[in-house]
């Protein structure tokens, strides 16, 4: 089965730059999870689609994305798009009238600079003025001696905050995009013979210990 969704994945990818092949394999993937959710029973299911705007901003997939928002919960399964492009959100009445009006929860990070855009996403997004302010608040002031972001949820209008996501010393290292924080990572790796993991542990350490300091 892994490697049944493995080729799919990489058909997928070869077929971004053939304009007939794409919508065509897109529809495949797309079957095969819907397909899997109905013969799953009593199982937890999701579909998350990231960074696909090419694949599902188009009138033909509109209806498509509709019917499976709608059918995933009636089969104790999800459906979750994330995109990094506040534009997507604006631009496309049909991301608006696919996914957004049929997803209860809305999860956002810090928007700082799209503030002069931040009007069309509220009116898009349906925000009060209260959940406006939430968002607008995020990272403002975060405790300088602690490692984490704060992300906004909203779960269908009733309720919404904003909550701090923190990790341990390793977890934070592992992952930071940041490449000051990745050089000194592969530079420790490098000096115990390319042990990674050895060089995370050691770093989280001393860290941890320079702020007992």
């Amino acid at each position: 089965l892994e490697t049944y969704h493995s080729n799919m994945a990489r058909r997928w990818v070869l077929s971004l730059h053939n304009k007939d092949l794409f919508p065509v394999v897109t529809i495949i993937i797309m079957e095969a999870f819907i397909n899997k959710m109905r013969r799953l029973k009593g199982i937890r299911k999701m579909i998350l689609i990231e960074e696909a705007w090419k694949a599902i901003a188009s009138a033909n997939m509109a209806d498509y994305i509709k019917y499976l928002y709608k059918t995933v919960r009636k089969y104790f399964g999800e459906a979750i798009v994330v995109t990094q492009e506040v534009d997507d959100i604006i631009q496309s009445p049909i991301v608006k009238e696919s996914i957004i009006n049929n997803s209860d929860c809305k999860i956002l990070l810090d928007q700082r600079k799209y503030m002069t855009k931040f009007d069309g996403i509220q009116a898009m997004l349906g925000l009060s003025e209260k959940e406006k302010s939430q968002i607008l608040s995020i990272n403002q002031n975060n405790d300088p001696n602690r490692l984490y972001k704060e992300v906004w949820i909203g779960l269908g209008g009733m309720q919404s905050a904003v909550y701090a996501t923190e990790v341990s010393m390793e977890e934070y290292l592992t992952y930071t995009t940041e490449e000051t924080e990745k050089v000194e990572v592969m530079n420790r790796a490098a000096q115990l013979g390319g042990d990674i993991e050895t060089a995370i542990r050691q770093l989280a350490i001393e860290k941890r210990n320079n702020k007992k300091k």
